[in-house]
């Protein structure tokens, strides 16, 4: 529990210089998700109801979200997204601070995205 408090106060710090970036889910455009990584952290229920196509899934409240994201390739542009936003945001954060060059958080989440489909 102490090193996940240090690991959060860290990560508040981090943030504070943090280089990610965030657009609408509607402007993710082919291109994005051909050249990058789409990331869901959502829970895998919600995810297997369903995604983007080519959507990975690690679930920010999951056990070893951050070992599971340290695999994903850092020099690849990481566009992340979850239901509206809230969790992409705080995961776009750590993943920022571990070292990935791009991050995209993915303002409106899978609510947005499915809305602009209909």
């Amino acid at each position: 529990m102490k090193n996940l408090l240090v690991f959060l106060l860290l990560s508040a710090f981090v943030s504070a210089c943090s280089q990610s970036k965030s657009k609408y889910i509607t402007e993710l455009s082919r291109e994005d998700v051909e050249t990058g990584v789409l990331l869901d952290v959502r829970t895998p229920r919600e995810y297997n109801s369903g995604h983007i196509d080519e959507a990975i899934n690690i679930d920010w409240l999951g056990k070893g979200f951050i070992e599971k994201a340290q695999a994903l390739d850092k020099d690849k542009p990481v566009f992340v997204y979850c239901k509206k936003g809230g969790r992409s945001a705080e995961a776009a954060r750590v993943l920022d601070s571990l070292g990935f060059k791009k991050v995209v958080d993915l303002k409106g989440g899978y609510d947005a995205y499915k809305a602009e489909a209909k």
